[in-house]
């Protein structure tokens, strides 16, 4: 994979600048995951371990670290895999500096989504790999640092993120079987019904009665989406009416559940190609031609 900034793995980054100096921005916490941004020169970490797994990606720059007896080196685009307890540093390999962003996972968030499967934690034993849909995966979680992850969004994450470890750890993908079509389409109901409230795991848990990763894979092999999504899209239909209404875009996103108007425009244009400004010009003309 190339190091292209403009390639769409990079979407929502390209106000990221060359580093300057050493600094590290946190997201907001979310329980069994830390996420931040790292940017520096040289060597910034000297030989550690952490309790949790650390997946990233690199965004500029050529990534080093030595981990398990070998130097290693990732480049932008590629995905780091390091597990739980293993002794690693940490710097950069140029004197043009690094950038990456990454997430320290607890395994119990694994384990979780595991259980019932009679599958172990996956071990990736390369720890960078080449892999564009593993990397847009860790990216959706990655991409808007300032934002508290969703709940929703964060169990379809962990049920795909297990699946593409295990892919590249080698580790056998048991069938889903039969899908739960009647707790699925409750879910799809309830999810309809309440499309502009926050709607949380332990809701949709006791809607269905299914543990919120299994209603995960189960929601994503009938519909083609996770639960997350489906709301989302929901919400944006519920936004591109509105604005076809005349609704001022700054109200449009606090009525259906944006944490702003800028918030609401990055997901529009993600999901119609276009900002709602321009839906907005679009609709209009066409109603003044009537």
């Amino acid at each position: 994979m190339g190091g292209d900034i403009s390639s769409p793995i990079f979407e929502g980054l390209e106000r990221l600048c060359v580093p300057e100096r050493n600094g590290i921005v946190s997201a907001p916490a979310y329980p069994g995951i830390e996420r931040i941004q790292a940017q520096f020169r040289g060597a910034a970490f000297e030989p550690h371990r952490h309790d949790t797994y650390a997946l990233g990606v690199t965004i500029r720059g050529v990534q080093t670290f030595n981990y398990r007896g070998e130097q290693r080196y990732s480049l932008p685009g590629r995905v780091i895999v390091l597990h739980p307890d293993e002794v690693h540093d940490g710097g950069a390999g140029t004197d043009d500096g690094l950038t990456y962003r990454i997430l320290y996972l607890e395994p119990s968030l694994l384990l979780q989504c595991l259980e019932g499967t009679g599958s172990g934690l996956p071990f990736v034993n390369d720890p960078v790999v080449d892999d564009a849909r593993l990397a847009n995966l860790l990216l959706a979680a990655l991409g808007e640092l300032d934002r508290e992850l969703d709940e929703l969004f964060v169990d379809d994450f962990v049920s795909l993120l297990t699946r593409g470890l295990a892919a590249h750890a080698r580790l056998p993908q048991k069938p889903l079987g039969t899908i739960a079509w009647t707790e699925i389409d409750a879910a799809r109901a309830y999810l309809e019904a309440h499309a502009l409230e926050g709607v949380g795991s332990r809701e949709l848990e006791r809607v269905t009665g299914l543990d919120r990763f299994t209603l995960s894979r189960h929601f994503r092999a009938a519909f083609a989406t996770s639960p997350h999504r489906f709301l989302l899209m929901r919400r944006l239909q519920r936004a591109r009416a509105m604005i076809a209404e005349g609704e001022p875009l700054a109200e449009v996103a606090a009525a259906v559940g944006f944490a702003d108007q800028s918030h609401l425009t990055r997901h529009f244009k993600k999901a119609f190609g276009m900002a709602p400004g321009a839906w907005s010009g679009m609709v209009g003309a066409g109603r003044a031609r009537v």
